[in-house]
């Protein structure tokens, strides 16, 4: 069965539009497959430099590298400068086409990074969650980035996750050791209660599936299966995980958006399994079905999680037929199959 027979319809001719510009430039790349040096593809993605959202993003950073105020970049929430830098990865920015986002990746490295690995809301360790060190680690590497201290926040990110060499909050003298956030191994974080955390575990494992595989050490691959056990070993469809304070999953599971920043939908999972090597994996298979079961007649996703108004650039309409949520879905969807 070709991966095309999953749509209702064929949005390509749709996403190929150009506009908004931007999606134009990853449909070629993700969904045509078109090389590189293809001319097509290039127009493409000088188009979405030019006059898409990224083009506003880089419009509103300051010329030293950051957004709104200098400093770690976490507030305020969704302009500063380490949100810029997460929606920027996933709208296809390059370095080699415009000079400030490599500025932007070198800006956050030096201000958002602590010694021992942690990205972190305030640049000092205990200001680190799973949530955001996945979302920069993957958002760096998309962009290029090769500061070499990059390797040591992903060391961070295995050795929290398996738990390997990493004391216990409450031992302050431990050269390793977890924070009220990011507080024991197994995703464990404070904000969920101490219970493991599905969306910062999706934002782990977009990393690591990001990651090259000559360079997944035997720690890198531990903490990979540890993730992809957690995050299979409910139904991704149900996203039956620990929550913290209620008795239910967050109904924004099932809300399909764009940009994706710590919130996370069940379409980011899949993005993040699918990476990692488990399209085909059953237990994925109920995810994959409701994604496609969330399509209209034409082959399109509509955006139903949105930051309108409160991070850079204009993503479409609420609830309406939406290219970059069709875009993300289809994405999925093709690699699936």
């Amino acid at each position: 069965m070709r991966w095309q027979d999953q749509l209702k319809g064929d949005p390509i001719p749709w996403l190929l539009e150009p506009e908004p510009a931007g999606v134009r430039y990853l449909a070629l790349r993700d969904l045509l497959d078109r090389p590189p040096e293809d001319p097509e593809l290039g127009a493409a993605q000088q188009a979405a430099h030019r006059d898409g959202p990224i083009a506003v993003f880089l419009a509103s950073m300051d010329p030293a590298g950051f957004w709104v105020e200098p400093g770690p970049g976490y507030n305020r929430k969704y302009r500063s400068t380490i949100w810029s830098v997460i929606a920027l990865a996933q709208l296809g920015a390059s370095p080699a086409l415009d000079d400030r986002v490599a500025r932007a990746c070198a800006y956050l490295m030096d201000h958002s990074l602590a010694p021992g690995g942690q990205f972190s809301m305030s640049g000092t360790p205990g200001g680190t969650v799973d949530c955001l060190q996945g979302n920069l680690c993957w958002a760096l590497l998309e962009l290029g980035c090769e500061d070499p201290r990059l390797a040591g926040a992903f060391e961070w990110m295995a050795r929290t996750t398996t738990g390997e060499g990493i004391a216990p909050a409450e031992e302050r003298d431990a050269p390793a050791r977890y924070y009220a956030g990011k507080c024991g191994p197994g995703f464990a974080c404070g904000a969920n209660n101490k219970l493991p955390c599905a969306w910062g575990a999706v934002k782990v494992m977009l990393a690591f599936g990001r990651l090259p595989s000559a360079r997944q050490t035997p720690l890198f691959q531990r903490a990979i299966q540890a993730g992809v056990d957690f995050l299979l070993g409910t139904d991704p469809a149900t996203a039956g995980y620990p929550t913290g304070y209620t008795d239910k999953p967050s109904g924004n599971w099932w809300k399909f958006g764009f940009p994706v920043f710590y919130v996370t939908d069940l379409l980011q999972n899949a993005e993040a399994l699918v990476s990692l090597g488990y399209a085909k994996d059953p237990r994925l298979a109920s995810a994959l079905g409701l994604i496609r079961d969330k399509q209209d007649d034409s082959g399109r996703w509509s955006l139903e999680y949105d930051y309108a108004g409160k991070t850079w650039g204009d993503y479409g309409l609420k609830k309406q037929p939406n290219k970059w949520v069709t875009w993300r879905a289809v994405r999925v969807l093709k690699r699936a199959g």
